[in-house]
């Protein structure tokens, strides 16, 4: 490629082009700062076009049921053998609980996922055991949004209970859950998956998952696991999975489409050993991941155009940086969190939103309260408004 082609690859999402993958990957191999610079402020210009000048954030719990799993993804801290010193299974009283507090707390969500527990049944049957858990924690709570179960738990029950993914989610859909984390995907190339997570979900398979939840008016989320052992043409090949997917269910005029997407850095320092050896870090690389994250906006903010870092995995400065690199949104207050911190994340596993709103504040940017769909929250002791959200 020319010299100026960074200049001529930047002008294109300005004008309403999506990036060609090779373009992507340029973009990714850029180390020169000012060219980094340009980048950076492409997807912030992006992103103030896209999604508004407000950042957003969501009063949400996360709640994960059980760490019994019978997989072995070689990135994973969190799983455990069922009567393993550390294993653990919530009960329905339990969850209940988290759940009171979650509402004590002002949330308006709970995220729940699991490891895949083949004893999470009833009478045999573990669609019935997922349908019983959602019932119940929407009969208590019915004013919560229920974000729940990704597409590796949604094709686990269809396996055990041998029935269709359309099945599954349509009766996960009228039990009460309102949408689907866009977890599991790692990286949506099989090469890498073979390394990373063997006993997954092959990449057609998310896909076909997500796709259906979508033509099934279940909205989803969308992530990707990096800076592991993938390459920048993987990491644009991603990409270019969920943007399609977006496409797809646009332009089939489906009633659940993706509502974010969300960067989840490599985090080492208490992952399996073979892995973290192999990558050679316990921490992300900062750099890394922002010029990925500017990236990611620039080749989906015209499908996708809420884009969000985690805190978890690069600690609230990180993901503050982040937000002058194409993010819109910082996430939730989760309130407990084990997955990552299980594997030695450092951003801790709650944050006040009065925290929050303090970081986003530190940029000079409005913040807002919202919905795991994007919709503005009212807030008595809330004085900013929700800017326009752009092309959602």
């Amino acid at each position: 490629m020319k010299t100026n082609s960074v200049e001529a690859i930047l002008n294109k999402p300005q004008a309403g082009f999506d990036l060609s993958a090779e373009e992507g990957v340029f973009l990714l191999g850029q180390k020169e700062p000012e060219q980094v610079a340009a980048i950076r402020e492409t997807a912030n210009l992006l992103r103030q076009q896209q999604a508004g000048e407000t950042v957003t954030y969501v009063i949400n719990r996360n709640i994960n049921f059980t760490n019994i799993c019978e997989q072995h993804c070689s990135f994973c801290a969190f799983r455990r053998d069922a009567g393993e010193d550390g294993a653990y299974w919530l009960d329905i009283p339990q969850i209940l609980e988290k759940g009171a507090d979650a509402v004590r707390r002002g949330a308006t969500e709970i995220c729940m996922q699991g490891g895949l527990n083949q004893d999470a049944k009833l009478n045999g049957a573990s669609l019935a055991y997922y349908v019983r858990l959602v019932e119940t924690i929407k009969a208590e709570f019915p004013q919560l949004h229920l974000h729940a179960f990704s597409p590796q738990e949604v094709q686990f029950i269809a396996r055990e209970d041998k029935v269709s993914y359309e099945t599954v989610i349509s009766a996960l859909r009228d039990a009460g859950v309102g949408s689907m984390p866009g977890t599991a995907a790692e990286v949506l190339d099989d090469d890498v998956r073979r390394i990373l997570c063997p006993e997954k979900i092959n990449t057609a398979t998310w896909l076909e998952i997500v796709g259906t939840a979508h033509r099934l008016g279940m909205p989803t989320t969308s992530t990707m696991l990096s800076g592991q052992i993938e390459t920048p043409q993987q990491q644009i090949g991603h990409l270019e999975k969920l943007r399609s997917l977006q496409q797809t269910a646009l332009n089939q005029g489906y009633p659940g489409k993706i509502s974010e997407f969300i960067l989840l850095p490599f985090v080492g320092e208490d992952a399996p050993k073979p892995l973290r050896n192999r990558v050679g870090r316990d921490q992300p690389l900062l750099e890394h991941a922002l010029l990925l994250t500017a990236v990611a906006r620039i080749y989906l903010g015209n499908w996708i155009s809420n884009h969000q870092p985690s805190w978890v995995k690069l600690g609230l400065a990180g993901a503050t940086e982040a937000l002058q690199w194409g993010c819109n949104d910082i996430g939730g207050t989760l309130m407990e969190e084990h997955i990552t911190t299980m594997a030695g994340a450092q951003g801790g596993t709650c944050m006040e939103v009065e925290t929050l709103q303090e970081a986003i504040r530190s940029i000079e940017r409005p913040h807002q309260e919202r919905s795991t769909l994007y919709q503005p929250i009212s807030n008595p002791h809330q004085a900013q408004t929700l800017a326009p959200a752009g092309n959602n």
